[in-house]
């Protein structure tokens, strides 16, 4: 499978993983300090499977995969395809639990100086709500809803406008009720119209949640160059990387327009070169997570947006000083 857009290769090739690296700009979102601006979306890497060669304090935040009430299997194998540029992942929502989540997983990131958001999925109401609960007393620094995962067989009814206010409304009233104030996220699909998106966007209002995350992998597959048959043959899926730079733009970009750009937007999908990162946040996200560019450019992807957004911020500053100051 191959798809249009441009390699996910290139850039700084002497980043040191190792040496630590300290952002000096702004990078606050819902009240809380992200470390830099670029985050891992939710399925990227099992911190078991990275300890031993990468430093996650390193990230801006680590979004973790969804925790569900029980443990949940996921889908069958073949449940994965690969392209230069792209990646169709059917593995589903498979997790060992909240409970496995909360006495090994959470506790080793928090260990590791990892700024956490605990990824939240359920079928419904009262499976949201007994992980929101669990995670009351934890560690987390955010919670991020998981709705729009398209390997869900309910994945339409979980973003009606009324259901997703239901589920919604009953994690704020828990919360209003803890002494810890963490910030609740939504995260959303790309292959929402407009209107759906409204309700998205008067849902955020209704509701108070604290932010949206824009946008999950997509069931689409525009932009692929492998034959139909072909990609038919893969099978259902959330296609991630560059086929959904250009949707994920338009809806942070939609989001932001219809928002006045009041409320925070992490932008995730498609980021896999560096002026991508620079697009998404030029669009109205206020940070941004990296999933299939983290994998495929490897890990020193995050320092190379980084340097590139410190770069972007100092042209910046030098610009508007100038502009102060009368200079041409």
């Amino acid at each position: 499978m191959s798809a249009n857009n441009q390699s996910a290769q290139g850039g700084d090739n002497h980043i040191n993983l190792y040496e630590p690296h300290v952002w000096k700009h702004h990078t606050k979102v819902a009240g809380l300090e992200w470390k830099n601006p670029v985050g891992t979306a939710s399925g990227t890497f099992q911190y078991a499977a990275v300890r031993w060669f990468y430093d996650v304090s390193q990230l801006g935040a680590v979004c973790t995969k969804g925790a569900s009430p029980v443990p949940w299997e996921g889908n069958p194998s073949p449940r994965t395809a690969e392209s230069p540029a792209a990646n169709i992942n059917a593995v589903g929502l498979q997790n060992p639990g909240i409970d496995h989540y909360l006495a090994e997983d959470l506790p080793k990131l928090k260990a590791a100086g990892a700024f956490v958001i605990s990824n939240v999925a359920g079928h419904c109401d009262d499976d949201y709500a007994a992980v929101v609960e669990k995670l009351a007393d934890s560690d987390a620094d955010m919670l991020e809803i998981n709705v729009s995962c398209p390997n869900v067989a309910n994945l339409t009814s979980l973003q009606d406008k009324n259901n997703l206010n239901l589920i919604l409304r009953g994690l704020i009233d828990f919360r209003r009720g803890q002494n810890q104030y963490r910030p609740i996220l939504l995260k959303i699909s790309p292959d929402l119209t407009d209107a759906q998106i409204d309700d998205m966007i008067d849902v955020l209002v209704e509701t108070g949640l604290d932010g949206i995350v824009a946008t999950n992998t997509t069931t689409r597959r525009d932009g692929l160059e492998t034959d139909p048959a072909t990609v038919a043959a893969i099978g259902n899926g959330g296609l991630s990387g560059g086929p959904l730079t250009r949707r994920s733009l338009e809806v942070v970009r939609y989001i932001h327009k219809k928002t006045e750009g009041r409320f925070p937007i992490i932008g995730v999908g498609g980021i896999m070169t560096e002026d991508d990162a620079v697009a998404m946040l030029n669009a109205g996200a206020s940070l941004i997570q990296i999933y299939t560019g983290f994998i495929y450019n490897g890990p020193q992807f995050v320092k190379r947006i980084c340097k590139r957004l410190k770069q972007e911020a100092e042209s910046k500053t030098k610009t508007e000083t100038r502009s102060e100051s009368g200079q041409r």
